[in-house]
């Protein structure tokens, strides 16, 4: 997949496109990228998705981004498994923002991109003040045609990242990876930490990560990408508040009945079953405690719940 970032000044290719931020990728996404590649092969356009970094909603408000399902790097690797051939990552900033619904027709959509079939959903907005709707665009749409997604349904459940991350903050990781279409999980290279958790006896594989997630506290997990069979754990994900005020977020996870240096590999944490919430303790030796037995309670919960492997 080739990825465009920022608005190229001309297109060098007529595409068909579709518009989101497509955090998570989940199910719904996927529907709609199904259908933009379908119709690109039928219309002999490339298939391509226009995303911006940051989010509308983080412009616009910056101290009340939501949590993403996703990082850059996995929901580009997602886009470029189902398909889609060019994908543009369009900064947002003011002089998008002011676009009125029509000159975003014109300069973007036809003018840089060369748009000749795009799909959206039903309740898109655009333009400044989100004053565009789905009428709007296909008023404007003199050079290429319109086709509204219709809303994917799971078990009754309107899938959304909102509701995605509703469900992973209620600990129902069942309902999240029905949304998803997947198991939910973090990934990340694995980086250097205080080697605070091998003196205590419970070493630690640690990832950064680049904010708040959607999921902070103690889970039962189980570790992808060390080669073979995925191997069980436990994990802490947040901010550490009995070792440091301020700490940055971070996600630990102690592999269980592993033991050899994967400092720099690529793991996926997946998700199972919360534990409990992160909570501050009033010393290191009550923390320890709580550490061990969260290990015991999430080898417990594994070995009385079958869980499908891929």
């Amino acid at each position: 997949m080739r990825i465009i970032r920022g608005l190229p000044d001309s297109a060098d290719t007529p595409v068909a496109l579709t518009i989101g931020n497509f955090d998570g990728v989940h199910r719904g996404h996927a529907a709609m990228l199904a259908r933009l590649v379908e119709a690109a092969e039928d219309l002999a356009l490339v298939p391509a998705v226009l995303t911006f970094d940051p989010h509308p909603r983080e412009y616009f408000a910056p101290g009340r981004a939501l949590p993403r399902l996703s990082s850059r790097r996995d929901k580009l690797a997602r886009l470029a498994a189902a398909g889609v051939a060019r994908t543009i990552v369009a900064r947002f900033d003011a002089h998008l923002a002011s676009m009125t619904p029509q000159r975003f027709i014109d300069d973007v959509l036809v003018a840089r991109l060369a748009t000749r079939w795009i799909l959206v959903g039903s309740d898109f907005r655009f333009g400044k003040g989100r004053a565009g709707d789905l009428a709007t665009l296909r008023q404007g749409a003199r050079r290429f045609s319109v086709e509204a997604m219709n809303t994917i349904e799971v078990e009754g459940l309107r899938v959304s990242s909102t509701a995605v991350r509703e469900a992973l903050a209620a600990g129902d990781f069942a309902r999240a990876d029905a949304l998803l279409g997947r198991p939910f999980a973090i990934a990340g290279r694995v980086i250097h930490g205080d080697k605070r958790g091998r003196t205590l006896g419970i070493p630690t594989a640690n990832l950064a990560l680049a904010g708040e997630g959607p999921v902070r506290g103690v889970f039962a997990v189980r570790v992808h990408g060390l080669g073979g069979a995925p191997k069980d754990g436990v994990a802490g994900v947040g901010v550490r508040p009995t070792i440091a005020a301020g700490g940055r977020p971070l996600a630990e996870v102690f592999i269980f009945d592993f033991d050899a240096p994967i400092y720099g590999r690529r793991i996926a944490i997946e998700f199972l079953h919360k534990l409990r919430d992160e909570a501050h303790f009033d010393s290191l030796d009550a923390l320890t405690r709580q550490m061990h037995a969260d290990a015991a309670d999430a080898r417990d919960w594994l070995a009385t719940h079958a869980v499908a492997t891929e």
